[in-house]
């Protein structure tokens, strides 16, 4: 009987590995990374199979041009990036990045406390998804993935200003989403009392 035990290699390894094109550090590369930038890339476009198709190709380019990766910050967040901005290529080329909604200020604050005990973390994301395709990605940029207004608008080529206001339109269009949501949550369980 063998015993084989996984070893897993380092970053710096797998960089060299990578840089040297071996098939098997790209691979472990993919697959240590994959399942995160997939979300990335989900947050951005909402069809599954083209969110996919935009990582695979973030994917090779990241094993293109990982020569460029200087070892400054960590390699995840590098990856990260590029993702980001295939994502945003991919927004530019198939979708208008133009206002889709316009949205008076929700007159009611839903009830946060009420709302965080019944809704699930996945309920919230479908949420998001459904924010228009400019609101949601401006969203994304600027409160998962941290990007000042600033970088936003010279990364999507729009004003600061642009960036503000899509960010404002997209948390009123959330609120007025999640207090819908509230109100439906309340009657059903309003109905099984």
């Amino acid at each position: 009987m063998t015993l084989n035990i996984n070893k897993s290699i380092t970053e710096e390894e797998l960089i060299k590995k990578c840089l040297n094109n071996d098939y098997k550090g790209q691979r472990e590369l993919y697959n240590r990374y994959s399942g995160r930038m997939m979300g990335v890339c989900s947050r951005y476009i909402n069809d599954r199979g083209e969110a996919e198709g935009v990582m695979v190709g973030g994917f090779l380019k990241i094993f293109d041009r990982i020569h460029q990766f200087t070892g400054k910050g960590s390699l995840e967040a590098w990856i990260r990036r590029i993702m980001v901005n295939e994502s945003l290529t991919y927004i530019r080329k198939n979708k208008s990045m133009s206002v889709e909604v316009d949205l008076d200020q929700a007159e009611n604050e839903p009830d946060y406390t009420f709302l965080d005990d019944k809704l699930e973390e996945e309920e919230l994301l479908n949420l998001i998804h459904q924010l228009p395709i400019g609101y949601r990605t401006v969203f994304n940029m600027y409160a998962i993935e941290g990007y000042s207004h600033y970088e936003i608008g010279e990364m999507l080529n729009i004003s600061e200003n642009t960036s503000k206001s899509q960010l404002s339109r997209a948390r009123s269009w959330l609120k007025q989403k999640l207090k819908e949501t509230e109100e439906e949550l309340k009657r059903k369980f309003q109905s099984y009392e």
